[in-house]
C-alpha cells in the first residue's frame, strides 16, 4: 500500500471504497452478538481459550497443516514433521500475540520482529528481521512475484508510521491493511502468513473491537478457503479501489464467520449448562 498521496490519513479514506462501510457495520453487528451472549458473562475466558485454539488451526490451515480440531486439541508434541510445527508456530503466535498488544502502536516493527521469532522458534539464521537482498523466502503457499529487500524495508517504515501516527479508519480497515501488506512484501525468511495473520489479530483485539479475542478470523479466512484468499489478495496487491475493496471485505467476512464460530460455542456451552 502507498503511504503517500492527496490525505493525511490514507487508512480512513478506505473506509469510503465500495462496500467497505457496508462491511465494517455487518461486523460491528456480529461482534456484539458475541458479546451480548449470557455465556460470555460467565464464561468469557473459556470463549476465548476455544476461539485461540480454533484461530491456530485455521491460520495453519491457510499455511498447509489442515488438521482436525480434535487432533490439534489432542496432540501435545509439535516438534515433528513439517505439519506439525506449522500448527506449533500458529499455536505459539497466537499465545504470544496477547502479550505484544501494548507495545504495537508504539513499536509495529518490533512487534512483528518478536513475532517472527517466535514462529521460527529459533531454527533458522535470518529470524526476527527482514529479509536481506538475496535471501530466499520459504512461502509455497502464495506464489506472487517477491518485492526486493529495498521495497520491502520502505513499506515496513511506511506501514509503521501509519500505525504510530494513527488513524480515524474502523480497525477492520486497519486490519485489513496491515495482514494484507505483510502477504503482499513477505518480509522475512519464512512463516510470513502466520505472522501477517496474528498481526492482523493484535489490531482488531488492542483497538477494541475484539477486546476478549473471541472472534477469529482465522477461523474465517480458513472457511472461505485458500482459493477465495489469495484471490483477494490480487486484489490488495493490484491497489486499485475495487481491488482493495475487495480485500478489505474479504477480512470483513472473515471476522463474521470468525463471531460465528464462537457464537456456536457459547450455543453448544449453554446447552451444555442446561
Amino acid at each position: 500500500m502507498s503511504t503517500t498521496g492527496a490525505t493525511a490519513d490514507p487508512l480512513a479514506a478506505l473506509g469510503s471504497l465500495p462496500g467497505v462501510a457496508e462491511s465494517v457495520e455487518s461486523v460491528r453487528k456480529a461482534v456484539d452478538r458475541v458479546y451480548g451472549h449470557r455465556i460470555m458473562r460467565r464464561r468469557s475466558n473459556a470463549i476465548t481459550s476455544e476461539a485461540a485454539l480454533r484461530g491456530a488451526r485455521g491460520s495453519a490451515a491457510l499455511s498447509g497443516a489442515d488438521w482436525a480440531l480434535e487432533e490439534v486439541r489432542r496432540r501435545t508434541d509439535f516438534s515433528g514433521d513439517a505439519e506439525a510445527r506449522v500448527l506449533g508456530a500458529a499455536l505459539r503466535l497466537t499465545a504470544e500475540a496477547g502479550q505484544l498488544l501494548s507495545i504495537w502502536r508504539q513499536s509495529p516493527l518490533r512487534v512483528l520482529a518478536r513475532l517472527h521469532l517466535v514462529a521460527a522458534a529459533g531454527r533458522e539464521d535470518a529470524v526476527g528481521r527482514p529479509r536481506q537482498a538475496g535471501e530466499p523466502v520459504d512461502e509455497p503457499l502464495i506464489e506472487r512475484g517477491l518485492p526486493g529487500a529495498a521495497e520491502v524495508s520502505g513499506r515496513l517504515e511506511g506501514l509503521a508510521e501509519l500505525i504510530i501516527a494513527g488513524s480515524s479508519a474502523p480497525a477492520l480497515v486497519t486490519a485489513a491493511v496491515v495482514h494484507g501488506e505483510l502477504l503482499a512484501l513477505r518480509p522475512f525468511v519464512s512463516h510470513n502468513g502466520l505472522v501477517a495473520r496474528a498481526a492482523e489479530r493484535i489490531v482488531l483485539v488492542g483497538s477494541g473491537l475484539d477486546p476478549k479475542s473471541v472472534c477469529p478470523a482465522e477461523v474465517g479466512h480458513a472457511e472461505l478457503g485458500r482459493a477465495a484468499y489469495l484471490a483477494a489478495l490480487d486484489g490488495y496487491v493490484s491497489g486499485t479501489p475495487d481491488g482493495m475493496a475487495a480485500w478489505i471485505n474479504h477480512c470483513a467476512k472473515a471476522v463474521e464467520l470468525g463471531a460465528r464460530e464462537s457464537t456456536a460455542v457459547c450455543e453448544a456451552l449453554q446447552r451444555g449448562a442446561a
